[in-house]
Protein backbone atom coordinates (compact mmCIF):
# COMPACT_ATOMS: atom_id res chain seq x y z
CA UNK A 1 0.00 0.00 0.00
CA UNK A 2 1.28 3.40 -0.90
CA UNK A 3 1.51 6.42 1.40
CA UNK A 4 0.61 8.70 -1.51
CA UNK A 5 -3.21 8.85 -0.80
CA UNK A 6 -2.50 9.93 2.79
CA UNK A 7 -0.20 12.71 1.60
CA UNK A 8 -2.95 13.96 -0.75
CA UNK A 9 -5.50 13.94 2.10
CA UNK A 10 -3.12 15.90 4.31
CA UNK A 11 -2.59 18.47 1.59
CA UNK A 12 -6.33 18.80 1.04
CA UNK A 13 -6.84 19.42 4.76
CA UNK A 14 -4.48 22.38 4.74
CA UNK A 15 -6.44 24.15 1.99
CA UNK A 16 -9.39 24.78 4.33
CA UNK A 17 -7.99 27.97 5.79
CA UNK A 18 -9.90 29.22 8.84
CA UNK A 19 -12.62 26.56 8.82
CA UNK A 20 -10.28 24.04 10.46
CA UNK A 21 -9.70 26.44 13.32
CA UNK A 22 -13.43 27.04 13.79
CA UNK A 23 -14.11 23.30 13.76
CA UNK A 24 -11.43 22.73 16.41
CA UNK A 25 -12.82 25.51 18.60
CA UNK A 26 -16.32 24.04 18.32
CA UNK A 27 -14.96 20.60 19.19
CA UNK A 28 -13.06 21.83 22.27
CA UNK A 29 -16.00 23.98 23.34
CA UNK A 30 -18.36 21.02 23.16
CA UNK A 31 -15.95 18.83 25.14
CA UNK A 32 -15.72 21.48 27.85
CA UNK A 33 -19.53 21.80 27.94
CA UNK A 34 -19.92 18.02 28.26
CA UNK A 35 -17.43 17.90 31.14
CA UNK A 36 -19.22 20.76 32.88
CA UNK A 37 -22.71 19.29 32.62
CA UNK A 38 -21.73 15.69 33.32
CA UNK A 39 -18.99 16.04 35.95
CA UNK A 40 -18.58 19.48 37.50
CA UNK A 41 -22.22 20.56 37.89
CA UNK A 42 -23.49 17.32 39.53
CA UNK A 43 -20.50 17.32 41.88
CA UNK A 44 -21.26 20.89 42.96
CA UNK A 45 -24.91 19.93 43.51
CA UNK A 46 -23.92 16.98 45.74
CA UNK A 47 -21.54 19.21 47.71
CA UNK A 48 -24.32 21.75 48.33
CA UNK A 49 -26.73 19.01 49.44
CA UNK A 50 -24.11 17.58 51.81
CA UNK A 51 -23.35 21.00 53.26
CA UNK A 52 -27.04 21.71 53.83
CA UNK A 53 -27.40 18.29 55.52
CA UNK A 54 -24.46 19.06 57.83
CA UNK A 55 -25.86 22.51 58.61
CA UNK A 56 -29.26 21.00 59.50
CA UNK A 57 -27.85 18.53 62.05
CA UNK A 58 -28.99 19.39 65.56
CA UNK A 59 -28.58 18.00 69.04
CA UNK A 60 -30.40 14.70 69.47
CA UNK A 61 -30.20 13.62 65.80
CA UNK A 62 -29.12 10.07 65.08
CA UNK A 63 -26.17 10.00 62.69
CA UNK A 64 -23.93 7.56 60.84
CA UNK A 65 -20.26 8.49 60.66
CA UNK A 66 -17.96 7.82 57.74
CA UNK A 67 -16.27 5.18 59.91
CA UNK A 68 -19.53 3.25 60.21
CA UNK A 69 -20.35 4.24 63.79
CA UNK A 70 -23.98 4.93 64.68
CA UNK A 71 -24.57 7.50 67.37
CA UNK A 72 -26.56 10.43 68.63
CA UNK A 73 -25.41 14.04 68.56
CA UNK A 74 -24.83 15.07 72.18
CA UNK A 75 -23.19 18.43 71.56
CA UNK A 76 -22.06 20.69 68.79
CA UNK A 77 -19.26 23.12 68.12
CA UNK A 78 -18.52 25.17 65.00
CA UNK A 79 -16.19 22.54 63.51
CA UNK A 80 -16.81 19.44 65.62
CA UNK A 81 -19.60 17.38 67.16
CA UNK A 82 -19.84 15.31 70.30
CA UNK A 83 -21.34 11.95 69.33
CA UNK A 84 -22.72 9.60 71.98
CA UNK A 85 -22.12 6.05 70.77
CA UNK A 86 -23.05 4.20 73.99
CA UNK A 87 -24.05 4.98 77.58
CA UNK A 88 -21.43 7.32 79.04
CA UNK A 89 -19.30 7.03 75.87
CA UNK A 90 -18.97 10.22 73.87
CA UNK A 91 -16.60 10.83 70.96
CA UNK A 92 -15.63 14.22 69.58
CA UNK A 93 -15.62 14.15 65.76
CA UNK A 94 -15.19 16.61 62.96
CA UNK A 95 -18.42 17.66 61.22
CA UNK A 96 -17.16 16.26 57.94
CA UNK A 97 -17.06 12.76 59.51
CA UNK A 98 -20.88 12.67 59.49
CA UNK A 99 -21.90 10.53 56.52
CA UNK A 100 -25.68 10.77 56.94
CA UNK A 101 -28.46 11.67 59.30
CA UNK A 102 -30.70 8.72 60.10
CA UNK A 103 -34.39 9.51 60.17
CA UNK A 104 -36.76 7.83 62.59
CA UNK A 105 -38.53 5.95 59.79
CA UNK A 106 -35.26 4.28 58.72
CA UNK A 107 -34.60 3.18 62.32
CA UNK A 108 -38.10 1.69 62.63
CA UNK A 109 -37.70 -0.38 59.43
CA UNK A 110 -34.67 -2.23 60.80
Amino acid sequence: MSIYPFVLMAQQGTDQGGTGLVANLILFGSIIAIFYFMIIRPQQKRAKERQSMLDAVKKGDKVLTSGGIYGTVAGMDEKSMLIQIADNVKVKMDRSAIASVISETEGEKK
